[in-house]
């Protein structure tokens, strides 16, 4: 009897150990990802300092930044939805700064109905957000309609090229003087996928089930060797 349950014995302990692992490792990148999250707001919500000359993606994403001039209506329109508003776009716009320099701002989301109304011209502008790189992009996103100037990602690249502006973009946060029916979606940790939790009960659930599974084949092994 005892040899017959040798090799079942080991193949249930080691796959529990497996699942286990799996689990558990699952809970540290859970911290890890709790950690990161935590960080990111913190660097959000800090304190805004003077757009850098020559920022980078890798250093100076979510960096808190204000900056002045004026929007001379040179825009793209990003295709998007808000739960209470229905569709629209993320209005992209170029802010001209006092120096010469012309960016991107994100100044937030538009309806389609408020669109054909809205005067996206400013002097006098101030802006406080965010740098952000988006990675809204796959290759299944399609090309802009360049006709209804509408676009399917804020990817900085070709939009900084059309608009010929630096590849700097500010999710705005706040943006005055304000436009009616313009409304600031401002970076938050909110939409970081984490879900390592769930990814964790999974493998414990399993865990548990292979671990049940297992007392059953031994029992019913003992029984009929009995």
């Amino acid at each position: 009897m005892l040899k017959r349950m040798i090799g079942p014995l080991i193949f249930g302990v080691g796959g529990l150990a497996i699942l286990l692992s799996l689990g558990f490792w699952q809970l540290a990148r859970l911290d890890w990802k709790l950690g990161v999250i935590a960080n990111i707001e913190a660097r959000i919500h800090a304190a805004p300092v003077p757009v850098p000359a020559a920022p980078e993606a890798g250093s100076d994403r979510y960096l808190p930044v204000t900056a002045t001039g004026e929007y001379n209506g040179e825009v793209v329109h990003v295709l998007s939805s808000q739960r209470e508003q229905g569709t629209g776009s993320h209005v992209i716009a170029v802010l001209e700064m006092p120096d010469g320099r012309r960016i991107l701002v994100d100044r937030g989301f538009m309806s389609d109905a408020t669109r054909r109304d809205a005067v996206l011209t400013a002097r006098g502008v101030e802006v406080t957000g965010n740098l952000l790189w988006p990675l809204d992009s796959d290759s299944y996103t399609p090309a802009p309609d360049l006709n209804r100037n509408l676009w399917f990602s804020r990817d900085i690249e070709p939009i900084a090229e059309y608009l010929g502006t630096e590849e700097v973009m500010i999710i705005a946060r706040t943006d005055t003087p304000p436009v009616p029916g313009l409304v600031p979606v401002p970076i938050n940790t909110a939409d970081i996928k984490n879900d390592h939790l769930g990814y964790a009960l999974t493998w414990f659930s399993l865990a548990f089930v292979w671990a049940v599974m297992t007392a059953i084949l031994l029992w019913r092994i003992r029984r009929n060797t009995a």
